[in-house]
């Protein structure tokens, strides 16, 4: 019944703010990089962030400088959404977060070392999140695969996080899909979104890392892990400035070049991300050689990919 009330006062959380959002006009307008043709209000994952923030509140304030961390990194990001801010000013109040973060993971008792290689992947991954986010239902239906992993291994496997914060936070994805996982999305994620949910599995997963002291679990990102990484190499073997916006993701070939249905492309990835997971579950004794292994499988279905239909891209 707990979770039953949560997902209805999500809902109508998000209902009031598609009121706010209307009335300040807080809308996405397409453009030649965009991969929708309609203004749609934009801002709609800020839900995840009040799950969050929901499981705090009826749950003793556990993970209290997670979700100070969390409000930080939330707030710059719907103002971001609204306005443009500087690249130095999200930067203070991301890393800012991550420190937060980090004391929080305890992780401030290690050598000083892992604090760096901590705050550069951190870093790439909510970028890489971000970026990813640009058809209707990839960035709530591929959370919704990584969190329900997460709540599997987390019940079954090992106890790395309190059970309640991932399920309250799944039922904010559940809320923010039901809007935007269709083919007429009624609204996006935004940055508020993306990074919000990008934060929120990074503070769970570097917890199972920590918990375990096993890197190979990074594997419950190894889809976006690649289609990132080697959309950022292939840019700059293209002599591009990586950040600027852009269509070059295999995902934005598939729903713009090949027409391929935003729905059916967000399907296909959380398919493939379920696959590699639960092939890691059930070859966890190799964990390291698997995730290598599915890092070079996927590389090579992203270098197929892109020489075959990347001319596509190049004659529009």
């Amino acid at each position: 019944m707990y979770y039953v009330i949560i997902l209805v006062l999500l809902f109508l959380t998000e209902l009031f703010y598609f009121r706010v959002a209307d009335k300040f006009n807080i809308i996405d307008k397409p453009n030649e990089r965009s991969s929708h043709s309609r203004i749609t209000l934009r801002g709609g994952g800020i839900i995840f962030y009040f799950g969050a923030l929901a499981y705090f509140l009826t749950n003793d304030w556990e993970y209290p400088w997670f979700i100070l961390a969390l409000s930080l990194i939330t707030f710059i990001s719907f103002v971001d959404d609204i306005r443009s801010t500087s690249q130095g000013l999200r930067l203070v109040f991301h890393f800012s977060a991550m420190a937060l973060m980090f004391y929080q993971w305890g992780l401030f008792s290690l050598s000083w070392w892992w604090i760096i290689i901590a705050l550069i992947v951190c870093t790439g991954i909510i970028n890489a999140y971000n970026f990813m986010d640009g058809i209707n239902g990839i960035t709530g239906g591929y959370s919704l695969i990584i969190l329900g992993a997460l709540a599997y291994i987390n019940e079954e496997m090992v106890s790395f996080a309190e059970p309640a914060l991932i399920y309250t936070v799944l039922c904010s994805v559940v809320v923010f899909c039901f809007f935007n996982f269709r083919r007429k999305a009624k609204c996006f994620a935004g940055d508020v979104g993306s990074v919000s949910i990008a934060f929120i599995l990074l503070f769970l997963i570097g917890k199972l890392i920590l918990k375990t002291e096993d890197f190979s679990w990074m594997i419950l990102l190894a889809v976006y892990g690649v289609d990132s990484v080697l959309t950022i190499i292939h840019r700059l073997m293209l002599h591009e400035n990586i950040g600027l916006p852009h269509r070059k993701h295999m995902y934005q070939l598939m729903a713009n070049e090949l027409k391929i249905p935003h729905v059916v492309v967000s399907l296909v990835y959380m398919a493939v991300q379920a696959i590699v997971i639960i092939g890691y579950i059930y070859c966890q004794n190799w964990g390291y050689l698997y995730l290598l292994c599915a890092i070079l499988l996927l590389s090579f279905i992203y270098v197929w990919f892109m020489r075959k239909y990347f001319r596509l891209h190049l004659s529009v």
